[in-house]
């Protein structure tokens, strides 16, 4: 959590987090923790990607907690072919945070962060800190940029929008 917090005051933003006595680690639980709707939660997803030199490069996912990363969506925006799922183990040594705490920075390693526009439809939406228990309130125009990402569609599209 304090990479977190650090990361923030370094661009001059004051994260106010909240600690919960139970676990946040999915979406649905930290939105029932908030009484927040699910769309408000700010899910950070790894994908991983092979660099030219075989190390794997970290792709992180900004998207509502209500939707899922459609993987052609990403891999046109990222403009690689072979990007995957993190699994567990890489997310956790690629960002230095298990699944389920998983902040959209503060990483150890730098990694490319991409955010949905879905989330700019909120006034407030909440993140993980850092920890499963730990999420914090954020504008998603300060969310950009903490995060330095870039905004682009990477979620799926419902079937009855996509027809």
């Amino acid at each position: 959590m304090q990479r977190v917090l650090e990361a923030a005051a370094r661009k001059g933003v004051t994260l106010e987090v909240i600690v919960f006595a139970d676990s946040t680690h999915t979406a649905t639980d930290a939105a029932r923790a908030l009484d927040a709707q699910l769309a408000q939660i700010v899910k950070s997803l790894v994908f991983v990607t092979a660099r030219e030199d075989g190390e794997l490069e970290p792709i992180v996912c900004l998207v509502s907690g209500a939707d899922r990363v459609d993987l052609e969506r990403l891999a046109a925006v990222i403009g690689r072919r072979d990007v995957r799922r993190a699994t567990a183990r890489e997310a956790d040594e690629l960002t230095g945070f298990s699944i389920g705490g998983i902040p959209p920075f503060g990483h150890v390693q730098r990694a490319r962060v991409i955010m949905d526009p879905e989330l700019g439809r909120f006034e407030t939406v909440w993140a993980a800190a850092g920890l499963p228990t730990a999420v914090f309130p954020i504008a998603p125009g300060n969310l950009r940029m903490l995060a330095d990402a870039t905004v682009a569609p990477i979620a799926e599209v419902p079937v009855e929008q996509a027809s």
